[in-house]
């Protein structure tokens, strides 16, 4: 996903700078990116370090200052490992990166998948996507991939997309772009029909709805079904110049993108959205 998002220069043009300023602006004093009131957060951290380039400095002091996430909640934990991995290699000794991840493991869900509860009967999309990523950003092998492909599969719904819980009739396109992504990730394959209910949430207006009820599309199923698509070689010639004004549209001159029509607030995670989006539809 890094990869892609820097691909979004070549549509963003003179604009890049704007970008550059903001999310280099987003940076408390401390070291990390601050949250939508201001506070520093390693949630908003993650995307300010995917997007700026920074010297570590300040920001490892930042991170340090958890420790080995004896205090964090799963999310956190999953975005203090996602932060090390975007410092420089090797700054983080092997003993921390351990203990990490067995505090990891101890959200895994009885079905093999994970949950932002301990010990709960079922993963969940998100989870089993924060977790993944966490094991393959500190370099070390998930254990029990099977379970967690068989926990993937149970989420499954009656309408052939994914949801964030077993048991429900209908999908959730950030749901299903991370299943379909995880799912590819584990040599599993994913059948054509995902693909095209992905592409039935694209608004004829531009960005991709989050559920089939949606009022309005939004910048994260935007980005993440656009990124699923990819992954599975779908052609989004159909759907590229009404997603390019979709983003154009949620587009300011603070160099940051809005989330929705709806929002008022600008912030690190919709802008690195923008820019996965606009990375995949730049190919």
């Amino acid at each position: 996903m890094l990869q892609v998002a820097r691909l979004a220069p070549k549509l963003l043009g003179e604009s890049c700078d704007l970008v550059v300023d903001f999310v280099q602006g987003q940076r408390n004093g401390d070291g990390g990116f601050t949250d939508r009131s201001g506070k520093s957060d390693l949630y908003y951290t993650v995307f300010g370090t995917l997007q700026a380039d920074l010297s570590p400095g300040v920001t490892e002091q930042y991170l340090r200052g958890f420790g080995n996430g004896e205090f964090l909640d799963f999310v956190h934990l999953t975005c203090l490992a996602r932060c090390w991995a975007s410092l420089r290699k090797g700054i983080l000794d092997q003993d921390t990166c351990r203990e990490i991840l067995h505090r990891i493991e101890g959200f895994r869900s009885q079905d093999g998948g994970y949950q932002d509860v301990p010990h709960s009967p079922h993963g969940t999309a998100y989870g089993c996507f924060l977790a993944m990523g966490a094991y393959q950003d500190l370099q070390a092998d998930l254990p029990d991939i099977g379970g967690l492909t068989r926990c993937l599969k149970c989420l499954q719904t009656q309408d052939g997309a994914f949801a964030n819980h077993p048991h429900l009739d209908a999908g959730t396109t950030p749901a299903t772009a991370a299943a379909v992504t995880l799912l590819r990730c584990l040599g599993e394959s994913v059948h054509p029909s995902v693909g095209r209910w992905l592409l039935s949430r694209c608004s004829p207006q531009g960005g991709f709805f989050a559920i089939p009820a949606a009022p309005i599309p939004d910048l994260l199923s935007t980005a993440t079904a656009l990124h699923a698509l990819a992954g599975m070689q779908v052609p989004l010639d159909d759907v590229k110049e009404p997603c390019l004004d979709f983003i154009d549209s949620l587009w300011t001159n603070k160099g940051a993108f809005y989330g929705n029509w709806m929002e008022d607030t600008l912030d690190c995670e919709y802008t690195y959205y923008a820019l996965l989006g606009l990375g995949h539809l730049s190919l």
